[in-house]
This record gives C-alpha cells, structure tokens and sequence, in this order.
C-alpha cells in the first residue's frame, strides 16, 4: 500500500463518527470496570480507591477500542469482548502507575492528574500496580472460549503480552539504554514491546473473542503491530513539541532522561515520515475485511494524527 493511503483512507472514512464511536466504546468500557472492580470503600479501602484512581483518571480508551473494535470487524459481539477489553486495560494502567514511579520515569503527572505515588505514597502505588495486573487475569477469566480458541489460549494470550518476553520486556530495555546510544533497531526492540506487544494484543484478543479465521487472527496481529510502533514514534515527537498542559504529564522527559527516541536518533521528519508508513502497512492489513474494519481504520488514522 501507497504512503498516501491514510490520507486516502482519511477521506473514505470522511462519515465515521470516531468521536461518538470512543465515547459509546468509552462509557461502555468504564461501566463494566466499574462492575469489575471491588467498589472504593471496600477493605482495604486505600488499595481499591489508589487502583480506581488511576484507572479512571480519564484518556480515550485506545487499547479497549481496539479490542472491541477488532472484534466488530471478525462479527463478534461487544458483549464478548468487553472482559478483554478491560483486561488490557487494567494492564495497561498498572504499567503507567510503575512507569511513573521515582525508580522509573520519576513523573508528577499523568492524563492531567497527580500520579499514583504522588497521592497515595510508593509503596500503595506499587500495590496498585500489582493489583490491577491481577485484577486483568481475573476479569480475563469471565471472557468466553469460541470454537477456535480455549479458554487456555485466550488467558495465555494476556499473559504473553504483559510478561518478560513483551511488555516487561521493553520496560528493562528501555531502562537500560537511558544515556546510551543505541541503535535505531534496538530502538525498536524496545517500542515493539513496551507498546506495540498490548495494543497488538488488544486487537488479537477482540478477534479472537469474535472466533475470528487464523487469515483474521494474522491481519490483526500485523495491524495491531505496526499501529502499536507508530503510536510510540508518535508519543516520541509529541514529547517533544507539545506542552505539558497539551500532553497531560511532563512534557520533555526523555529528553531530560537521556531516553532514546525516535525523533533524537533520526530526526523529527523522517519520524513522521516512518509513523506514515507504519500506519500505511497497519491499513493494507486490514484488507481480508473487505470494507468491515471501519473503526479500525479510523483508530488508525486518529493516532497518527493526534496531538496529545
């Protein structure tokens, strides 16, 4: 597929209401966490309202809308995939709550607010963490098997995404290369699993809740991939040209950190330039769906060109 196929696909997608579409995913994905999750005041009430806290600090809900739009395209139900939905989520949110954390990141803020460690102290903050990824396996474990994946398979599939080999993964290589130079593939290494292993992940989890074909399974695994990459060089550019207001935490940190991004190995346009092409080879994926991946490609489109 061309580089111009987002801008085309932009104009084809011209009727999609993206906006309406995160705000009916969004509200739907926050009701069932809610249900999920022990309710704020119940003991020990400090742990349940620090993981309630960060988890319904705000954002769009990216990883759940990738699901659960993953699943629409396969003819699966909402219903189906809500626990998986959340269950990235849950991971997602533990994963922000310890990269925030003084042995980390070190940041002050998130989505706007005052981090985890900031409100409830460290060791809470840590707890938290902990809880939430627990808490996805048991609300992974309410999903459903289909025809084509167990139970087992689909449990094990969250599992691979948050463990050593992926997310946690890319968090030690991304601590270990804080004031080095590394190179632009082992860059990669790390986006390909601090961040694109749970949003491909998201994706496969929604097909896969949907009994999705394995030619589906593999059109969203190379979706969700290559979105996943771009979605991190996009999160590297806007680190460094937008505002901590505009961003919702501290702008300019992995600049300050000596993080190796893609804008400082390779400069800000080829930056976009590669984001664009990595969104182009996510559309081309999703061509086995003739059509039925709407929500998909619109997702698409709004992270590359999003500004916070």
């Amino acid at each position: 597929m061309s580089e111009t196929a987002t801008r085309a696909g932009a104009r084809r997608l011209g009727s999609f209401d993206l906006e309406a579409y995160l705000a009916g995913r969004t509200a739907a994905v926050n009701r069932a966490l809610d249900r999920f999750l022990p309710k704020a005041a119940t003991r020990p009430a400090t742990i349940h309202k620090a993981m309630r806290y960060s988890l319904f600090a705000g954002g769009k809900r990216m990883r759940p809308a990738l699901c659960l739009a993953a699943a629409e395209a396969c003819g699966g139900s909402l219903d189906a995939a809500l626990p998986l939905a959340c269950a990235v989520e849950c991971i997602h949110t533990y994963s922000l709550i310890h990269d925030d954390l003084p042995a980390m990141d070190n940041d002050d803020y998130r989505r706007g607010k005052l981090t985890s460690h900031k409100v409830f102290g460290e060791g809470i903050a840590i707890l938290a963490g902990d809880a939430l990824l627990t808490q996805a396996f048991e609300i992974a474990a309410r999903s459903k098997s289909s025809a084509r994946y167990s139970h087992q398979e689909i449990v094990r599939e969250v599992a691979r995404a948050a463990g050593s080999l992926r997310l946690i993964a890319g968090q030690v290589a991304d601590l270990e290369g804080e004031g080095k130079r590394i190179s632009e593939a082992e860059l990669k290494y790390i986006h390909e699993r601090k961040t694109s292993a749970l949003l491909c992940c998201s994706a496969r989890l929604g097909g896969m809740s949907a009994n999705c074909t394995a030619g589906q399974l593999k059109a969203l695994t190379d979706f969700g991939y290559h979105v996943g990459l771009a979605f991190q060089i996009i999160d590297d550019i806007l680190d460094v040209t937008q505002t901590s207001e505009q961003l919702g935490k501290t702008a300019g940190k992995d600049t300050t950190a000596k993080k190796a991004t893609y804008p400082a190995i390779v400069g800000l346009e080829k930056s976009r330039k590669i984001a664009r092409q990595l969104t182009d080879r996510a559309f081309g994926a999703l061509e086995i769906f003739r059509g039925k991946a709407v929500a998909l490609e619109a997702l698409a489109i709004y992270l590359l060109q999003r500004n916070r």
